[in-house]
């Protein structure tokens, strides 16, 4: 009897905060209009506590949504511009002597913050790009030997354009692993884009959003995530997905046991935003190739995008 009560009692909030995490996506998409798959997949992966990065051409609404998520989150997000010239502690933060204390005083940088927005993160040298690992890996930087916890929740969201574009440092793959998905926006289809012309600045419609959650709430969605679940069966298949990615002839690196769990993590948060306590194998396949895309790395002579391995290795392992 008592099981049956804690049961109901799950699914009671369980359905709760699914209903808020509706209304949230849904204020988003009045944003970012006909670009549903990209807002679903933007919440999957701040649930699943990961880190998202948006490749996509200017002007097509990266910033936008990092800026509108943020919003509807209720969390403080800080933007900044990546460039050729800018220094980790233009990010981290840097120890300045203070005279009358006659000690070095710690100033915090943007990446105190519990959204980051590192836009166009490819226009940074390599050095600058890996100032960020420490803060993504473990949500922490450490400066001359101190180390200072970053607020909570801390998610990064960055941006890049296509690399070959001019004046572009691509990310290396340990960076590229360190963000749960990698997804694109692409174009609107027509009716979305005639909307979006004939209406109001996004930016103006940004600014007019309100607060749907706060910290405690996405938090608490959090743990709900961790709490899904998992049943051995679908373990089996992510692994299955995870062995036929090494053993593929095209692939010359393939899937980490830590692309595994991040695979997991994304399925468990897409099943609750489906407002299910257990994941399924949709779930699974609905996540992997933005789990996958950008972790893999294609032979020379593949003749394929690491996109269209990753979907091929999805058609490729059966569900038993």
């Amino acid at each position: 009897m008592m099981t049956q009560v804690g049961t109901a009692v799950r699914t009671v909030a369980l359905l709760d905060h699914a209903d808020a995490l509706i209304r949230a996506e849904a204020q988003v998409n009045r944003v970012l209009l006909g670009k549903q798959e990209a807002v679903r997949l933007a919440f999957t992966c701040m649930l699943a506590g990961g880190h998202l990065l948006i490749e996509d051409l200017p002007g097509m609404g990266k910033t936008t949504l990092a800026h509108a998520l943020a919003v509807t989150l209720g969390l403080a997000i800080q933007r900044v511009q990546f460039t050729s010239d800018l220094l980790p502690s233009d990010i981290i933060g840097v120890s300045i002597y203070d005279r009358d204390a006659a000690r070095f005083t710690f100033h915090p940088g943007p990446v105190f913050s519990q959204v980051l927005l590192a836009d166009e993160i490819n226009r940074a040298t390599p050095k600058t790009q890996s100032a960020l690992l420490e803060a993504m890996a473990e949500q922490q930087v450490t400066v001359d030997g101190t180390t200072h916890p970053l607020p909570s929740p801390f998610f990064v969201v960055a941006t890049q354009n296509p690399v070959d574009l001019a004046g572009t440092f691509p990310l290396p793959d340990s960076q590229l692993d360190r963000f749960l998905l990698r997804i694109g926006i692409g174009y609107p289809d027509p009716a979305a884009e005639r909307e979006m012309l004939g209406a109001q600045d996004r930016r103006d419609l940004v600014r007019q959003l309100l607060p749907m959650l706060d910290s405690e709430r996405v938090l608490a969605l959090r743990g709900q995530v961790g709490a899904i679940h998992v049943s051995p069966a679908l373990v089996e298949y992510v692994q299955a997905l995870l062995v036929a990615s090494r053993r593929h002839p095209r692939i010359t690196v393939g899937l980490s046991p830590r692309a595994g769990l991040a695979l997991l993590s994304a399925a468990r948060a897409a099943a609750l935003l489906n407002r299910r306590e257990f994941a399924l194998p949709e779930d699974v396949q609905y996540a992997f190739p933005a789990v996958a895309g950008h972790r893999l790395v294609p032979s020379h002579d593949a003749g394929r995008s690491r996109e269209e391995l990753a979907r091929e290795l999805l058609a490729s392992v059966p569900v038993d």
